[in-house]
């Protein structure tokens, strides 16, 4: 049996349209009731990376959060909205502003839904998730279509990493820096947490240097919608003009029996696939494996390495780059970013939490030797 998954058009985030589109989205691929009991107890879960307004474009917009929320009502279901966006320090140190600021907290309030915040944790293997799950009947994961710089798409599964419990996101990130590994606990993730539905925002989405300030916002007028996380963002590698192998997360997801990855395993509902590939999205800067064939990646890769540089004249001398390091290779002196490159793992932690898009990224002789 194919996975479905729906494709339909928005072309802006009107309230009254996004209600309909989210509401013939979910249709398409059976109707709410088809995945999510009527009468239980739902978590939406949208992508709230920091504390920047809906227009940014780096956080889901709380009207496609409304649609599903009006949605889940109609079945009597008691719905809760949260998210864990903090990186580094206490988790709740800087929720509420988040979700002030994302718009989510009105939404909540004139939908009457419950906002919670991620407090409580419970271990499973290596990493500790809000014990919210395990207070809730269905996950419903709501992301924003954006590259990232260091796992390319973050989709459906990239998503789920805000339940991972406050500072053990930074640890994991230390731990499990290298692509690879980290596409592996990103999986273990998904695999513990199981969204019953997945409703990605792509209405506008992000490409370059995703996910946060330094990329570049891309209109792609589009609702996504599916059960099988991995046939989502299969679509959505598609969509960015790559093949759904090429995201690790995907590739690691499918070899696990988690998900479809096979396009023509997944039935298209809405939209033609085929007409939606048009101009490639823009990749993040360190996404050198996408450009070249495996059989060189494997000759050249210890030589092709990615630096995080601050651009002085931008840079807000906030801090927040040294707070969000998981290995500590940052610091302020004098006034100024410093950088330690003999502790830096390139995980671009620092690029994904700057509020004012000075991380920048530097490629070492090598790379720029052969035009990466």
């Amino acid at each position: 049996m194919k996975a479905k998954v729906s494709i339909v058009k928005c072309s802006s985030y009107d309230p009254r349209l996004i209600q309909e589109k989210v509401r013939h989205s979910i249709e398409l691929i059976g109707g709410i009731a088809s995945f999510i009991k009527p009468e239980s107890r739902v978590l939406i879960k949208p992508n709230l990376l920091m504390a920047k307004e809906p227009e940014c474009g780096i956080t889901t917009h709380p009207e496609v959060v409304r649609a599903a929320v009006k949605l889940l009502k109609e079945i009597n279901c008691k719905v809760f909205i949260g998210d864990g966006p903090s990186a580094f320090g206490n988790q709740a140190e800087n929720v509420d502003e988040v979700y002030e600021r994302t718009g989510i907290k009105k939404v909540a309030e004139e939908e009457n839904a419950a906002l919670v915040k991620f407090e409580n944790k419970r271990w499973r293997k290596l990493f500790p998730l809000t014990t919210w799950i395990d207070q809730c009947d269905h996950i419903v994961n709501i992301p924003k279509f954006k590259t990232h710089n260091l796992m390319v798409l973050t989709g459906a599964i990239k998503n789920l990493y805000g339940f991972v419990w406050g500072t053990h996101k930074t640890e994991l990130h230390k731990k499990f820096f290298d692509k690879s590994d980290f596409s592996k606990i990103l999986v273990d993730i998904f695999e513990e947490v199981k969204p019953a539905l997945n409703i990605v925002d792509g209405v506008v989405a992000m490409e370059a240097d995703g996910p946060a300030t330094c990329g570049k916002l891309r209109e792609v007028n589009l609702l996504i919608a599916g059960t099988d996380a991995v046939a989502v963002d299969s679509v959505l590698s598609v969509i960015m003009g790559l093949l759904p192998s090429d995201i690790l997360t995907t590739k690691e997801a499918a070899i696990r029996g988690l998900g479809v990855s096979d396009i023509k395993d997944i039935e298209i509902l809405g939209e033609s696939l085929s007409l939606l590939t048009g101009k490639p999205f823009i990749l993040p800067s360190t996404s050198w494996r996408q450009k070249m064939a495996p059989f060189i990646i494997n000759m050249v890769k210890g030589f092709i390495k990615y630096y995080p540089y601050a651009q002085d004249d931008i840079c807000a001398k906030c801090s927040v780059c040294v707070k969000a390091c998981p290995n500590k290779a940052i610091t302020m002196k004098n006034g100024r970013i410093v950088f330690d490159y003999s502790k830096c793992i390139s995980c671009f932690c620092c690029q994904e939490f700057c509020p004012s898009s000075a991380i920048k990224v530097k490629k070492s002789a090598f790379a720029k030797m052969i035009g990466l």
